[in-house]
Protein backbone atom coordinates (compact mmCIF):
# COMPACT_ATOMS: atom_id res chain seq x y z
CA UNK A 1 0.00 0.00 0.00
CA UNK A 2 1.35 3.18 -0.49
CA UNK A 3 2.51 5.94 1.99
CA UNK A 4 -0.68 8.06 0.59
CA UNK A 5 -3.26 5.52 0.68
CA UNK A 6 -2.58 4.27 4.26
CA UNK A 7 -2.89 7.87 5.22
CA UNK A 8 -6.03 8.41 3.75
CA UNK A 9 -7.42 5.16 4.97
CA UNK A 10 -6.48 5.79 8.75
CA UNK A 11 -5.95 9.64 9.48
CA UNK A 12 -9.41 10.86 9.60
CA UNK A 13 -10.21 12.84 12.86
CA UNK A 14 -8.74 15.66 14.67
CA UNK A 15 -4.77 16.02 13.95
CA UNK A 16 -4.60 13.24 12.10
CA UNK A 17 -7.06 14.92 9.70
CA UNK A 18 -5.65 18.20 9.65
CA UNK A 19 -2.49 16.70 8.52
CA UNK A 20 -4.56 15.24 5.05
CA UNK A 21 -6.28 18.70 4.68
CA UNK A 22 -3.04 20.42 4.74
CA UNK A 23 -1.05 18.51 2.62
CA UNK A 24 -4.65 18.40 0.05
CA UNK A 25 -4.47 22.06 0.31
CA UNK A 26 -0.59 22.09 -0.29
CA UNK A 27 -1.29 20.28 -3.68
CA UNK A 28 -4.19 22.43 -4.62
CA UNK A 29 -1.85 25.69 -4.28
CA UNK A 30 0.40 24.42 -6.30
CA UNK A 31 -2.08 22.67 -9.11
CA UNK A 32 -3.45 26.25 -9.16
CA UNK A 33 0.26 27.81 -9.99
CA UNK A 34 0.97 28.91 -6.87
CA UNK A 35 4.31 29.10 -5.31
CA UNK A 36 5.58 27.42 -1.54
CA UNK A 37 7.79 28.73 1.10
CA UNK A 38 8.48 26.42 3.38
CA UNK A 39 9.81 27.78 6.69
CA UNK A 40 12.21 25.42 8.84
CA UNK A 41 12.73 26.25 12.89
CA UNK A 42 14.01 23.33 15.42
CA UNK A 43 16.40 21.27 14.22
CA UNK A 44 14.66 19.61 11.83
CA UNK A 45 18.26 19.46 9.72
CA UNK A 46 19.77 17.23 12.69
CA UNK A 47 16.78 15.50 12.54
CA UNK A 48 17.29 14.62 8.49
CA UNK A 49 13.86 16.36 7.39
CA UNK A 50 16.61 16.51 4.24
CA UNK A 51 15.48 12.63 3.21
CA UNK A 52 11.93 13.87 2.38
CA UNK A 53 12.82 17.62 1.84
CA UNK A 54 15.58 17.15 -0.60
CA UNK A 55 13.17 15.26 -2.78
CA UNK A 56 10.78 18.14 -2.65
CA UNK A 57 13.37 20.52 -3.73
CA UNK A 58 14.06 17.91 -6.65
CA UNK A 59 10.45 18.15 -7.82
CA UNK A 60 9.80 21.47 -7.79
CA UNK A 61 7.45 21.32 -4.77
CA UNK A 62 8.95 24.40 -2.96
CA UNK A 63 10.05 27.64 -4.35
CA UNK A 64 11.75 29.55 -1.25
CA UNK A 65 13.08 28.45 1.54
CA UNK A 66 13.32 30.26 5.43
CA UNK A 67 15.42 28.67 7.49
CA UNK A 68 17.61 29.27 11.02
CA UNK A 69 21.08 29.57 10.58
CA UNK A 70 21.30 26.17 12.52
CA UNK A 71 19.29 24.12 9.97
CA UNK A 72 20.85 25.88 7.14
CA UNK A 73 24.69 24.74 8.58
CA UNK A 74 23.79 21.43 10.35
CA UNK A 75 22.32 19.85 7.48
CA UNK A 76 26.38 20.55 5.80
CA UNK A 77 27.31 19.22 9.52
CA UNK A 78 25.46 15.47 9.34
CA UNK A 79 25.99 15.48 5.63
CA UNK A 80 30.20 15.38 6.04
CA UNK A 81 30.26 14.27 9.72
CA UNK A 82 27.41 11.64 9.74
CA UNK A 83 29.79 8.58 10.76
CA UNK A 84 30.60 10.72 13.81
CA UNK A 85 27.24 11.40 15.64
CA UNK A 86 26.15 9.77 18.34
CA UNK A 87 22.48 8.71 18.88
CA UNK A 88 21.61 9.52 22.80
CA UNK A 89 17.93 7.55 22.92
CA UNK A 90 17.82 7.89 26.84
CA UNK A 91 19.03 11.68 26.92
CA UNK A 92 15.77 12.59 29.39
CA UNK A 93 17.91 10.45 32.03
CA UNK A 94 21.14 11.67 31.15
CA UNK A 95 22.82 13.97 35.04
CA UNK A 96 24.42 16.89 34.67
CA UNK A 97 27.54 15.04 35.05
CA UNK A 98 26.61 12.76 32.12
CA UNK A 99 26.28 15.95 29.83
CA UNK A 100 29.65 17.81 31.20
CA UNK A 101 31.25 14.12 29.79
CA UNK A 102 29.67 14.81 26.81
CA UNK A 103 31.23 18.09 26.28
CA UNK A 104 34.37 16.72 27.73
CA UNK A 105 34.39 14.70 24.42
CA UNK A 106 32.93 18.09 22.37
CA UNK A 107 29.52 15.75 21.15
CA UNK A 108 27.25 18.84 21.19
CA UNK A 109 23.76 17.48 21.67
CA UNK A 110 20.72 18.23 20.25
CA UNK A 111 17.67 16.32 22.06
CA UNK A 112 18.68 12.84 20.93
CA UNK A 113 21.41 13.41 18.80
CA UNK A 114 25.23 14.76 19.77
CA UNK A 115 26.82 16.49 16.63
CA UNK A 116 30.76 16.54 16.67
CA UNK A 117 32.19 19.39 17.06
CA UNK A 118 36.02 18.60 15.41
CA UNK A 119 34.77 16.24 12.88
CA UNK A 120 31.64 18.75 11.89
CA UNK A 121 31.57 22.13 12.67
CA UNK A 122 35.45 22.98 12.65
CA UNK A 123 35.82 20.91 9.28
CA UNK A 124 33.16 22.82 7.55
CA UNK A 125 34.82 26.02 9.37
CA UNK A 126 38.05 25.48 7.86
CA UNK A 127 36.59 25.48 3.94
CA UNK A 128 34.48 28.35 4.45
CA UNK A 129 36.55 30.67 6.61
CA UNK A 130 38.81 30.47 2.82
CA UNK A 131 35.49 31.78 0.61
CA UNK A 132 34.73 34.53 3.69
CA UNK A 133 38.47 36.10 3.74
CA UNK A 134 38.57 35.38 -0.77
CA UNK A 135 35.13 37.48 -0.97
CA UNK A 136 36.34 40.03 2.34
CA UNK A 137 39.94 40.87 0.70
CA UNK A 138 37.77 41.05 -3.04
CA UNK A 139 35.65 44.25 -1.43
CA UNK A 140 32.81 41.16 -2.48
CA UNK A 141 29.24 40.36 -0.05
CA UNK A 142 27.30 37.50 0.16
CA UNK A 143 24.47 36.15 2.15
CA UNK A 144 25.61 32.85 4.50
CA UNK A 145 23.47 30.68 2.17
CA UNK A 146 25.21 31.62 -0.98
CA UNK A 147 28.91 30.76 0.91
CA UNK A 148 27.07 27.62 1.54
CA UNK A 149 26.92 27.42 -1.55
CA UNK A 150 30.53 28.54 -2.98
CA UNK A 151 31.48 25.37 -0.85
CA UNK A 152 29.01 22.79 -1.74
CA UNK A 153 29.35 23.33 -5.48
CA UNK A 154 33.09 23.68 -5.54
CA UNK A 155 33.57 20.04 -4.57
CA UNK A 156 35.75 20.53 -2.12
CA UNK A 157 33.74 18.56 0.45
CA UNK A 158 32.78 15.44 -1.93
CA UNK A 159 35.61 13.17 -0.16
CA UNK A 160 33.96 14.08 3.02
CA UNK A 161 30.51 13.14 2.15
CA UNK A 162 29.16 10.09 4.99
CA UNK A 163 25.33 10.27 3.72
CA UNK A 164 23.90 9.55 0.09
CA UNK A 165 23.94 13.36 -1.15
CA UNK A 166 20.43 12.93 -2.72
CA UNK A 167 19.38 13.68 1.11
CA UNK A 168 20.80 16.88 2.10
CA UNK A 169 18.56 19.58 1.07
CA UNK A 170 20.98 22.13 1.14
CA UNK A 171 22.77 20.54 -1.80
CA UNK A 172 19.93 20.25 -3.38
CA UNK A 173 18.63 23.65 -3.07
CA UNK A 174 22.29 24.39 -4.45
CA UNK A 175 21.77 22.84 -7.30
CA UNK A 176 18.80 24.81 -8.12
CA UNK A 177 20.49 27.73 -6.58
CA UNK A 178 17.24 28.20 -4.83
CA UNK A 179 16.60 31.00 -2.75
CA UNK A 180 16.90 30.74 0.84
CA UNK A 181 16.40 33.23 3.92
CA UNK A 182 18.38 32.89 6.85
CA UNK A 183 17.25 35.52 9.27
CA UNK A 184 19.17 35.93 12.58
CA UNK A 185 22.30 34.24 10.88
CA UNK A 186 24.43 35.28 13.67
CA UNK A 187 22.54 33.15 15.94
CA UNK A 188 24.30 30.00 15.27
CA UNK A 189 27.45 28.19 15.33
CA UNK A 190 29.21 29.86 12.28
CA UNK A 191 27.79 32.91 13.02
CA UNK A 192 29.87 32.67 15.99
CA UNK A 193 32.39 31.46 14.34
CA UNK A 194 32.23 34.11 11.89
CA UNK A 195 32.01 36.78 14.37
CA UNK A 196 35.55 35.70 16.02
CA UNK A 197 36.81 35.77 13.03
CA UNK A 198 36.20 39.25 12.46
CA UNK A 199 37.61 40.20 16.28
CA UNK A 200 40.59 38.36 15.37
CA UNK A 201 41.35 40.01 12.24
CA UNK A 202 40.86 37.51 10.09
CA UNK A 203 37.81 38.61 8.06
CA UNK A 204 38.46 42.55 8.22
CA UNK A 205 34.71 43.72 7.39
CA UNK A 206 31.59 42.70 9.30
CA UNK A 207 29.55 43.04 6.03
CA UNK A 208 31.42 40.24 3.97
CA UNK A 209 28.37 38.21 5.38
CA UNK A 210 25.23 40.30 4.38
CA UNK A 211 22.76 41.03 6.81
CA UNK A 212 19.39 39.99 7.67
CA UNK A 213 18.08 43.50 6.57
CA UNK A 214 19.49 42.79 3.48
CA UNK A 215 17.89 39.46 3.43
CA UNK A 216 14.13 40.92 4.47
CA UNK A 217 14.89 43.50 1.26
CA UNK A 218 15.72 40.24 -0.99
CA UNK A 219 12.46 39.03 -0.10
CA UNK A 220 10.43 42.36 -0.65
CA UNK A 221 11.89 41.66 -4.51
CA UNK A 222 11.51 37.81 -4.55
CA UNK A 223 7.78 38.24 -3.48
CA UNK A 224 6.66 41.42 -5.54
CA UNK A 225 8.15 39.64 -8.87
CA UNK A 226 6.18 36.02 -7.64
CA UNK A 227 2.95 37.07 -6.01
CA UNK A 228 0.41 37.50 -8.26
CA UNK A 229 -3.67 37.32 -7.49
CA UNK A 230 -3.33 34.39 -10.32
CA UNK A 231 -0.19 32.74 -8.69
CA UNK A 232 0.12 33.47 -5.05
CA UNK A 233 2.81 32.70 -2.83
CA UNK A 234 1.91 30.10 0.12
CA UNK A 235 3.49 29.66 3.59
CA UNK A 236 3.93 26.02 4.54
CA UNK A 237 5.28 27.16 8.35
CA UNK A 238 7.79 24.21 10.69
CA UNK A 239 7.61 25.04 14.01
CA UNK A 240 7.42 28.64 14.73
CA UNK A 241 10.24 31.56 15.85
CA UNK A 242 11.87 33.93 13.62
CA UNK A 243 12.19 31.44 10.73
CA UNK A 244 8.74 32.05 10.23
CA UNK A 245 7.64 35.21 11.79
CA UNK A 246 11.04 37.26 9.63
CA UNK A 247 9.22 35.98 6.20
CA UNK A 248 5.58 35.89 6.76
CA UNK A 249 6.05 39.81 7.96
CA UNK A 250 7.20 40.83 4.07
CA UNK A 251 3.67 40.89 3.20
CA UNK A 252 2.51 43.93 6.01
CA UNK A 253 5.60 45.59 5.29
CA UNK A 254 5.23 45.95 1.89
CA UNK A 255 1.67 47.36 2.71
CA UNK A 256 1.87 49.17 5.52
CA UNK A 257 5.46 50.44 5.15
CA UNK A 258 5.88 50.94 1.66
CA UNK A 259 2.04 51.56 0.94
CA UNK A 260 1.36 49.29 -2.44
CA UNK A 261 -1.79 48.21 -2.67
CA UNK A 262 -1.37 45.93 -5.68
CA UNK A 263 0.43 43.09 -3.14
CA UNK A 264 -1.80 39.81 -2.44
CA UNK A 265 -1.57 37.96 1.14
CA UNK A 266 -0.09 34.69 1.36
CA UNK A 267 -2.20 32.29 -0.45
CA UNK A 268 -2.18 28.99 2.06
CA UNK A 269 -0.55 28.56 5.33
CA UNK A 270 0.09 25.72 7.21
CA UNK A 271 1.78 25.30 10.17
CA UNK A 272 3.14 22.28 11.96
CA UNK A 273 3.67 22.78 15.57
CA UNK A 274 3.50 21.14 19.07
CA UNK A 275 3.33 24.66 21.20
CA UNK A 276 0.05 24.86 22.36
CA UNK A 277 -1.99 27.84 22.24
CA UNK A 278 -0.54 30.44 24.32
CA UNK A 279 -0.74 34.10 25.75
CA UNK A 280 1.66 36.13 23.56
CA UNK A 281 3.39 33.34 21.77
CA UNK A 282 3.76 33.15 18.15
CA UNK A 283 4.37 29.74 17.93
CA UNK A 284 1.28 29.18 20.03
CA UNK A 285 -0.80 31.41 18.10
CA UNK A 286 -3.50 30.08 16.03
CA UNK A 287 -3.61 31.47 12.03
CA UNK A 288 -6.51 33.36 12.32
CA UNK A 289 -4.44 36.45 14.29
CA UNK A 290 -2.79 36.48 11.36
CA UNK A 291 -5.25 38.17 9.79
CA UNK A 292 -4.88 41.00 12.41
CA UNK A 293 -1.58 41.25 11.22
CA UNK A 294 -2.27 41.79 7.77
CA UNK A 295 -0.73 38.51 6.83
CA UNK A 296 -3.55 36.73 5.65
CA UNK A 297 -6.86 37.04 4.82
CA UNK A 298 -10.11 35.59 5.73
CA UNK A 299 -10.65 33.21 2.58
CA UNK A 300 -7.06 32.22 2.88
CA UNK A 301 -6.34 28.46 3.34
CA UNK A 302 -5.31 27.80 6.70
CA UNK A 303 -4.43 24.84 8.19
CA UNK A 304 -2.62 23.76 11.78
CA UNK A 305 -1.28 20.71 12.62
CA UNK A 306 -0.72 20.57 16.22
CA UNK A 307 1.68 17.53 16.63
CA UNK A 308 5.80 16.54 16.20
CA UNK A 309 7.05 17.98 13.17
CA UNK A 310 9.50 15.29 12.90
CA UNK A 311 6.94 12.75 12.61
CA UNK A 312 4.10 15.35 10.29
CA UNK A 313 6.34 16.77 7.73
CA UNK A 314 7.56 13.71 6.17
CA UNK A 315 3.95 12.20 5.68
CA UNK A 316 2.66 15.44 4.10
CA UNK A 317 5.26 15.31 1.72
CA UNK A 318 4.94 12.52 0.83
CA UNK A 319 1.73 13.07 -0.19
CA UNK A 320 2.49 15.85 -2.25
CA UNK A 321 5.01 14.05 -3.90
CA UNK A 322 2.47 11.03 -4.29
CA UNK A 323 4.11 8.17 -2.61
Amino acid sequence: MKITEFLKHNYRHFNAAALIDAAEGYKTHLDNGGKMLVSLAGAMSTAELGISLAEMIRQDKVQIISCTGANLEEDVFNLVAHDYYERVPNYRELTPAQEQELLERHMNRVTDTCIPEMEAMRRIENVILEEWVKADQANEAYFPHEFFYKILLSGKLEESYQIDPKNSWLLEAAKKNLPIIVPGWEDSTLGNMFAGHVISGDVKKVHTVRTGIEYMMFLAEWYTQNATDESTVGFFQIGGGIAGDFPICVVPMLHQDLQRTNVPLWGYFCQISDSTTSYGSYSGAVPNEKITWGKLGQETPKYIVESDATIVAPLIFAIVLDQ
